[in-house]
């Protein structure tokens, strides 16, 4: 009897032994796993630079109502290479940016990357005040702040849409000298000297909690001497060293011109060009174009006409990089996103940089290889030969602050 108790305790331990390299081996081989998968998802380092494409600092911004179009939109201008700074006004919201919060963290390449971020502590925003302009640099010193390698600053709202992919914006614009801006400006101010720059006016958004609209003060100003006043589009694609400019401001100019403009109507619409313009430093960098596509009422009013599928042709064949404006869920949108982004829904717009296959239940950017390289589509001929002849002006100097 006691031999057989020895018999049993000899195999019970050689059991209870084989059990535990058993399990060992099965836990070694899912941390091998493990390991293996991370490494392989992160795998490619993100390089900035010279030599490297160029990167861009999105700004996307929505009032009450837009999470869904912001999100959207977001997906539509993704790639690991750039920095994305979402803000939904004081007028949305704490559910709406929880709601984006969790919108952004469902994708999985930007989970990765880590370079969507949302406002959580958000700006008010008022339609013809000077807080357009203060958020904007707040995001611009944010964006500065996060990352050091985007090269542009791109400002989108909620009701613009991309008409190029990352990988043909990254591919034309990497034969550019990065200190260029894009930026639609003059000095013939028209109606507007009268109508927007002489008019003193007050943001109440500045200090109070609660949303109201501007307010005119009953005496005008002369314009001024110490600078020329420049306006145009308020949609630009900025380089980092004119808005290092801007946000150091080792220069007064930057600040001085911030002050004057703080009192002016729709000061989004001059603050950028009046100091790019005033800058012997930079006011040879300026490109004259927003680069976007528009369409507008004769005369035109306030705000573009909203696009439809209507404009698709001339607008895809534009060579603009962006268009607005578009109501929310707008078939045209649906166009793009079909003929020229190759986007399905709720997902990225596909790059060099997605390596996963393409099929109706896997989402191609679900994985990624070298985040580097690009494959520009053949939208890229039109955007391409957008900037030569926008280039090609610069060489003449016919469009550079005048």
């Amino acid at each position: 009897m006691g031999a057989e108790k020895k018999w049993l305790y000899a195999l019970f331990c050689a059991a209870f032994v084989s059990f535990l390299i058993f399990l060992s081996s099965i836990s070694g081989f899912s941390s091998s796993y493990y390991a293996f998968s991370l490494h392989r998802r992160f795998a490619t380092p993100v390089h900035h630079g010279p030599g490297h494409p160029p990167a861009f600092g999105y700004y996307i911004s929505g009032g009450r109502g837009d999470s869904d179009r912001i999100f959207r939109l977001l997906l539509a201008v993704y790639h690991p290479r750039n920095r994305y700074l979402l803000h939904i006004g004081l007028d949305g919201s704490e559910e709406e940016r929880r709601k984006l919060g969790m919108l952004v963290k469902s994708v999985p390449a930007i989970q990765a990357f880590g370079n969507v971020d949302v406002v959580g502590k958000p700006d008010p925003v008022t339609y013809m005040g000077s807080t357009n302009i203060a958020a904007m640099l707040r995001a611009v010193a944010i964006l500065l702040k996060m990352d050091g390698g985007w090269d542009w600053f791109v400002n989108l709202s909620a009701s613009d849409y991309p008409l190029i992919t990352q990988d043909d914006l990254s591919h034309v614009l990497s034969s550019v000298s990065r200190d260029l801006n894009f930026i639609d400006h003059t000095s013939d101010l028209g109606w507007k000297e009268g109508q927007r720059i002489k008019p003193i006016v007050v943001d109440p958004g500045l200090y109070l909690a609660r949303k109201t609209q501007i307010f005119y003060a009953t005496e005008k100003r002369p314009l001024p001497e110490a600078f020329q006043v420049f306006t145009g589009s308020p949609w630009v694609i900025l380089s980092r060293p004119f808005l290092e400019f801007c946000v150091f401001g080792w220069d007064n100019l930057p600040r001085t011109l911030l002050m004057y403009f703080t009192n002016a109507v729709l000061s989004q619409e001059v603050y950028f060009h009046s100091v790019v313009c005033n800058s012997p430093e930079f006011k040879n960098t300026t490109v004259n174009s927003d680069m976007r596509y528009m369409v507008w009422d004769n005369p035109p009013k306030m705000e573009p006409l909203f696009l439809n599928t209507s404009d698709y042709d001339l607008m895809a064949q534009s060579g603009a990089a962006f268009a607005r404006q578009f109501n929310n869920d707008e078939a045209v949108l649906d166009m793009i996103d079909q003929n020229i982004l190759k986007r399905s829904h709720n997902r990225v717009t596909p790059g060099a940089w997605c390596t996963g296959r393409k099929s109706w239940r896997m989402d191609p950017c679900s994985r990624w290889g070298d985040v580097n390289i690009l494959k520009p589509g053949p939208q890229v001929k039109n955007l391409e030969d957008s900037v030569q002849r926008l280039l090609q002006d610069l060489s003449s100097q016919s469009n550079q602050c005048r």
